[in-house]
């Protein structure tokens, strides 16, 4: 069952694509993207998908909604903080590698975590080791891991784990 999920999910987001791609849209092209979707995403090519722990309940979808706009928050604040830090006379900066634990379970969840604190700007994450992740801030504002987790992960971790567990 989870693989036919994630390879539906799959074939929808091949779809959507195919039809971004081929506007304007005529019915052949929505057939012939929707074929086409189906044979690549049902091919034996990508056995073990971690689009299966995707959750399609309502209530993850609309936590999925909330979440691109905690990003688009989370994105554009530390925008703003590392634009002040370059233009700073005294570049108050003070880099350092933290440690931050996620109760995440899945690894969609783990790494759709990891990128979001990548694309943040001011952290980019080194490397994770089970449910710890290190990452480089470039003003270290707690080094304990609980501290540093709430002020990196705090805020993503709560959609996440509604999303994807």
């Amino acid at each position: 069952m989870r693989t036919l999920k994630a390879k539906m999910l799959a074939s929808l987001a091949l779809w959507v694509a195919w039809m971004l791609l081929t506007a304007p849209w005529s019915n052949q092209e929505a057939i012939a993207g929707a074929v086409v979707a189906l044979l690549v995403a049902f091919l034996p090519l990508f056995p073990a998908s971690p689009l299966g722990d995707l959750r399609l309940t309502p209530k993850a979808i609309a936590y999925g909604f909330a979440y691109v706009f905690v990003f688009i928050k989370a994105l554009v604040l530390s925008n703003f903080d590392v634009a002040f830090r370059v233009l700073h006379p005294k570049l108050p900066i003070d880099p350092g590698i933290v440690r931050v634990t996620t109760k995440l379970k899945t690894p969609l969840g783990r790494l759709l975590l990891a990128n979001s604190i990548t694309l943040t700007p001011g952290t980019i994450t080194v490397e994770m080791r089970g449910e710890d992740i290190y990452v480089h801030w470039i003003k270290v504002a707690a080094t304990d891991p609980e501290s540093a987790t709430a002020a990196i992960v705090g805020n993503f971790e709560k959609y996440l784990e509604v999303i994807c567990g």
